[in-house]
């Protein structure tokens, strides 16, 4: 007489499981990722007891028709780099904002930037949105 054996192990693999659990760690990254920060550092800034200066720059206009003005008095050009500097004298910080018309050639424009650069003054173009 023959021993039959009744506990044959089944080859199959039930795949359910496994996908519940991936499912549920998918998840899972996706919302931890959510909270982490990864463009910046965790600094502790220090405290100061100034307030910032609200230190604005000298205003200097070029019109359509090739005329300068520095905080709205007009000026040649051949006297503006003058003008600009007993403006700017005894600033620590100097820095201009250059207001041109949008007809006004960057050749021109260049000319007081260069000037600015000469002078190791800061240049801002203002625009509007």
């Amino acid at each position: 007489m023959s021993i039959k054996s009744r506990n044959k192990v089944s080859a199959e693999f039930n795949m359910s499981s496994m996908t519940d659990i991936v499912f549920l760690l998918l998840i899972f990254f996706l919302i931890t990722s959510t909270m982490v920060n990864p463009n910046g550092l965790l600094v502790s800034l220090p405290k100061s007891s100034n307030q910032p200066s609200q230190k604005t720059a000298t205003a200097v206009t070029i019109t359509s028709d090739l005329q300068f003005a520095v905080e709205q008095e007009y000026v040649p050009f051949e006297l503006l780099e003058s003008a600009l500097k007993a403006k700017l004298a005894g600033n620590d910080q100097p820095a201009i904002a250059i207001h041109a018309d949008k007809t006004v050639t960057i050749e021109n424009l260049v000319k007081v930037m260069d000037m600015a650069t000469r002078n190791k003054w800061k240049v801002v173009l203002r625009t509007t949105p």
